[in-house]
């Protein structure tokens, strides 16, 4: 019977947005499951930090999704070692703040092309790589479930990225590709942080506001949404698809 711990063993990865956060921690997780795992990020350097913690079992590729001509570049990267793709988590992308009658052109096109358009086209650009068997993983958000204010244009893209999980598991069946969707509630990761902008006092705020929305009365980790991800992506969820895993401690279902 195959370990619980080689899940994944000689199996092939990638998972944009794997230099921070919720794309690292299963990154880590993916390798200690036996699998070889290229992440991506926008920044060199936090790239080389997570280069250098996941090791020899990992390779790092700098890329904006939002810019087809990196997709395309990372997937000469990946073609050039290995034949085929075995998981594919779509985790990249991110959002801010700003309310109804304050939006921007700048601010609808840069959520959109990083959460929607980036996670269209890095699944598209892995077909001709994927095989029977294989599992796409994409990363929402239960904020795409709760009408939730100044969160609007994000909240709409990850409603997006529902509806895209539905109808590609409709077109992928007869490949026997699973596609599913894994939705975080608040996650201590360091995109908190960026949403105020990095301000200690208020991202301890935001921090305890999360906190006290979630009827477990914390944040989730980042290991916590790994964890439902590595589900997905290993075969011990072969008759998964379609589905969407919300990770947020009761949030949306209390």
């Amino acid at each position: 019977m195959e370990s619980r711990m080689s899940r994944l063993s000689g199996k092939v990865a990638l998972i944009t947005g794997g230099n921070s956060g919720i794309g690292l921690a299963t990154a880590k997780l993916f390798i200690k499951e036996g699998a070889f795992v290229y992440i991506t990020g926008r920044k060199e350097a936090t790239l080389a930090e997570a280069s250098k913690l996941l090791g020899e079992q990992s390779q790092s590729i700098k890329v904006d999704v939002s810019n087809l001509g990196d997709i395309s570049r990372m997937y000469d990267v990946i073609a050039e070692q290995h034949q085929q793709l075995d998981i594919v988590v779509a985790n990249a992308g991110g959002g801010e703040f700003s309310a109804l009658g304050e939006y921007t052109e700048d601010h609808y096109s840069r959520t959109f092309d990083a959460n929607v358009k980036g996670l269209i086209f890095t699944v598209q650009g892995a077909l001709p790589s994927l095989h029977s068997g294989s599992s796409v993983v994409l990363v929402g958000s239960q904020i795409s479930i709760e009408g939730v204010a100044n969160f609007g244009i994000y909240a709409a893209t990850k409603a997006a990225v529902r509806s895209l999980a539905r109808t590609w598991t409709a077109e992928l069946s007869d490949r026997n590709i699973r596609v599913n969707v894994v939705s975080p509630g608040p996650t201590d990761t360091p995109a908190i942080s960026g949403l105020v902008d990095r301000d200690p006092t208020r991202d301890a705020e935001l921090r305890k506001l999360l906190a006290s929305s979630v009827p477990l009365k914390r944040m989730g980790t980042a290991d916590e949404s790994a964890n439902v991800i590595l589900f997905l992506a290993s075969d011990e969820s072969s008759f998964v698809a379609g589905a969407d895993y919300v990770v947020d401690g009761g949030k949306t279902g209390v």
